[in-house]
């Protein structure tokens, strides 16, 4: 099961997140009460830098931010709309997680699913996830937290997990005993879907 804490803004997040086993931490730059700028989301990364993928989370950028976000940042991953990374001049060699919100023909290898409004704590349509993540390296998004993720991962089968504000003690600072919970909750339900029946 690949796990990416999102929204990180402070050392003790990202300890805690590197500590649990993550697999990926996610900076904001797009508006939010996550958002950070380039030259922090550098320094709070210096410390985690080849232990975890570092995923830059933007949405309907312009190319001049991103040239500053590849610059300053060097996330190892850029995730935005779809569309978005349609429309933007990128590097050959950087990772994209491209986000879906509703399903729809031709999928990309990996992608992101989630609901409407990234970041606003509510579950997407996980019958419709289920359905994309038989067909795409799915990531489930999306009012995730330690009470549900095993439930959700029951229901969606996906090939990765990604929380945000249900591991907050507040809006935009994370809870590291929270963080620890989710991924613990995360395995344990990923190995359940794994036993055989």
């Amino acid at each position: 099961m690949w796990i990416k804490i999102c929204g990180m803004t402070t050392p003790e997040a990202l300890e805690a997140a590197v500590g649990a086993g993550v697999d990926a931490v996610g900076f904001v730059f797009a508006e939010s009460v996550r958002r950070v700028s380039a030259q922090r989301a550098a320094v709070l990364a210096e410390a985690v830098r080849g232990k975890v993928r570092c995923v830059a989370v933007t949405r309907h950028p312009g190319q001049d931010e991103i040239e500053e976000i590849l610059a300053v940042f060097r996330p190892d991953v850029l995730q935005s709309d779809a569309a978005d990374l349609d429309q933007l001049h990128l590097p050959q060699h950087l990772e994209r997680l491209p986000v879906l919100r509703v399903a729809h023909g031709s999928l990309p290898p990996r992608l992101l699913f989630e609901g409407a409004v990234s970041g606003a704590g509510r579950t997407c349509d996980w019958s419709a996830a289920a359905e994309v993540a038989r067909r795409s390296e799915l990531v489930l998004a999306g009012g995730l937290d330690p009470t549900n993720v095993a439930t959700a991962i029951a229901a969606v089968r996906p090939f990765g997990v990604d929380v945000s504000s249900g591991v907050e003690a507040r809006p935009g600072v994370k809870d590291p005993q929270a963080i620890e919970r989710f991924v613990k909750a995360a395995r344990m339900g990923c190995a359940a879907v794994q036993e055989p029946t």
